[in-house]
């Protein structure tokens, strides 16, 4: 999905390739998805200029390790795909800037139309040094994918001619985090009992800015919402700071009744001017791809703390400052083997340049920390709480009442 355009070819070179293929490009791989093309391209595709294709030859193949496809030459093979007429070299140039970053190029080719009939067209392909894994299924792709690809270009494609597209993919996975708490929002059925039960037309949105995006973002939107007396409100603008959703996991030694806390240094306190920026806090992490939540909190037990876990059991899914944020959190309590406490270790990515400290601890000294006011981190104070409010139902349905 990303290479260097150097290594891609240069434009004049793409533009004779695209000139010599008459208009035409054969997508073999996820621009085959007529939304994660639009959105790529910037435009409607008109379904009269998009035709079934082959390309004898040739297969698709997983780039070794990844969700995305390549293709390489196959003896006897046929990849499917299919044909876009008419493509102008600004789609040529979105097309680079969606592709840079995997080390593909521009290539002419001879495709097979239904029709049987044989026409020029151009395709990206990886250059060497792409390893194959097993075979892409487009079907099963997108059945997994689940949108959150086209969802991500949604945000990704807006930098297009603002940002170099080696800067934007390195961004990537910040960007695909907040498509994936998009997804999950529209699909959340949390009950309504109490609360106000929208219907369409409750909320109208007028426009939405992204003034700055990065690693996270800040949105702002321009809406109006229905009143509690029928009426409307005028248009309001609302600006949020956007990430994607995260997963908090507080470990339990049920036997011993000592937790595993961590400790960080955190910008937000230390943009608020507070006189000590470390905080106490549960293992967290963001979801990445469509990890289920679970997922998310054994990776990240491994990454800052070196523990597997053992049973989970969620706390809560919630907004911590719905007024500003957009974040949502997927709280849990898990079952680990931590011992009577004592130094748990320094941990984290050092490619994402972490320092976290892990500490093992009875459960009262951090409901003392939560009294004293010392373990300050939202997630952690409701974890612990949660915990010393359930700890004995946990001992007899895991059995060590």
């Amino acid at each position: 999905m990303n290479g260097s355009p150097e290594r891609a070819g240069s434009l004049p070179q793409m533009h004779a390739v695209l000139r010599a293929a008459e208009g035409r490009f054969f997508f073999y791989g996820t621009l085959r998805d007529p939304l994660v093309r639009e959105r790529v391209l910037g435009r409607p595709v008109p379904a009269a200029t998009v035709h079934p294709a082959s390309l004898p030859g040739w297969a698709v193949r997983h780039v070794a390790g990844e969700s995305w496809p390549m293709i390489v030459p196959a003896p006897g093979g046929v990849a499917e795909g299919v044909v876009i007429e008419g493509a102008t070299a600004g789609d040529l140039a979105r097309l680079v800037f969606f592709e840079d970053g995997d080390d593909y190029r521009l290539e002419p080719v001879a495709v097979t139309l239904a029709d049987g009939r044989r026409a020029p067209a151009a395709m990206f392909r990886p250059v060497d040094g792409a390893e194959a894994g097993p075979p892409w299924d487009f079907e099963a792709w997108r059945a997994a994918d689940g949108g959150l690809l086209a969802e991500t270009l949604a945000e990704f494609m807006e930098w297009f001619g603002r940002r170099s597209a080696d800067e934007a993919h390195g961004l990537w996975k910040w960007v695909e985090s907040r498509a994936l708490a998009r997804l999950a929002g529209r699909r959340n059925a949390a009950p309504a009992t109490f609360r106000r039960r929208p219907v369409p037309g409750d909320v109208e949105r007028i426009a939405v800015e992204r003034p700055w995006s990065g690693i996270f973002a800040v949105e702002e939107h321009v809406l109006r919402h229905r009143r509690f007396d029928g009426g409307m409100t005028p248009p309001l603008r609302r600006a949020v700071f956007v990430s994607g959703d995260a997963v908090t996991v507080l470990p339990w030694d049920p036997r011993h009744d000592t937790v595993l806390v961590v400790e960080q240094f955190r910008a937000g306190p230390l943009a608020r001017e507070d006189a000590n920026p470390w905080l106490l806090e549960p293992i967290a992490g963001r979801r990445e791809e469509n990890e289920p939540w679970e997922a998310v909190a054994r990776r990240e037990a491994q990454e800052e703390a070196g523990i597997a876990l053992g049973r989970l059991v969620r706390v809560a899914g919630y907004y911590p400052t719905p007024g500003a944020m957009a974040e949502y959190v997927v709280s849990f309590v898990a079952e680990a083997d931590l011992g009577p406490g004592g130094d748990g270790g320094v941990h984290g990515l050092a490619a994402e340049h972490e320092d976290i400290r892990a500490h093992i601890l009875p459960l009262s000294a951090l409901e003392a920390m939560v009294g004293s006011g010392e373990a300050m981190d939202a997630p952690l104070i409701l974890s612990a709480l949660w915990l010393a409010a359930h700890r004995e139902r946990l001992r007899v349905e895991w059995g060590h009442g």
